[in-house]
């Protein structure tokens, strides 16, 4: 007796072309997805908004960052426009914030303002504490509250590396220096005389100035106006209060 075979059933074809196609249509549709967008409204910058700026425009803030409002939202990273905005002399940090849809935020941080300049033809300027000279408008001028440098030429060095050193300064001590004016010497030619607020004259260097300050901010608290030296070594003299003789002996002096 024979047996029966069974009936062997043929294998389904797999719908390989259909997928292709759902896949590809798929592909398709975002890149016309894409390409709505880029060309919408939406991936434009909308508003650019700039903040913390005292002395660098808005204007040159704008140039700077190389970014404007029409421009795509994703067009530049936001790393690149805080690097471009960093090119500024002004400008000490930056930071860009995106918000979609289309709005740029720029926060701005300028190198603080350690002293002000008189130029021979009577205009104030700036100084930051990375030796940037900026013209200083009226306004900025109501509260003079740093040091006023005086008897400085343009290019001098010594300047520049003042402006730095007075960046390391605290504010409230900074804020009782009045003028500072160079007093080279062949022993310390960044040697320099400060006028205080409080009445002091102090002859210091650039050099030393940082590790100065400290004892300096001691002796004018606890100390009368006079003249104090910190160089190699740290002296107080008080002034002399003014007396008849002492008015007639610098008479006498002034007519000689």
């Amino acid at each position: 007796m024979s047996a029966q075979m069974p009936v062997l059933k043929e294998p389904g074809r797999k719908r390989t072309g259909s997928r292709k196609l759902i896949i590809i249509l798929f592909l398709l549709f975002i890149a016309l997805l894409a390409v709505l967008f880029f060309n919408s409204s939406i991936s434009k910058i909308s508003e650019i908004q700039i903040d913390g700026t005292r002395f660098a425009t808005k204007e040159e803030i704008g140039q700077a960052a190389a970014v404007a409002v029409g421009d795509a939202f994703f067009g530049t990273s936001s790393g690149t426009i805080e690097e471009n905005i960093k090119t500024l002399p002004q400008v000490n940090q930056a930071k860009v914030t995106k918000v979609f849809p289309g709005v740029f935020k720029i926060a701005v941080e300028e190198f603080p303002v350690v002293a002000f300049e008189l130029s021979d033809q009577g205009e104030m300027t700036a100084l930051l504490s990375n030796g940037t000279s900026v013209s200083a408008s009226n306004d900025q001028l109501l509260l003079v509250d740093k040091p006023v440098l005086s008897g400085w030429s343009p290019d001098d060095p010594i300047k520049a590396e003042l402006t730095t050193q007075l960046g390391k300064i605290p504010a409230k001590q900074l804020s009782d220096l009045s003028e500072i004016i160079p007093f080279p010497s062949k022993a310390y030619p960044d040697r320099i005389v400060m006028f205080t607020r409080t009445k002091f004259e102090v002859i210091t260097a650039v050099s030393v100035l940082p590790d100065k300050i400290e004892a300096l901010n001691a002796v004018i608290e606890t100390q009368e106006p006079g003249k104090i030296t910190m160089l190699l070594a740290d002296t107080y003299v008080p002034f002399q209060p003014e007396s008849p003789e002492n008015m007639d002996a610098e008479q006498k002096e002034t007519t000689q």
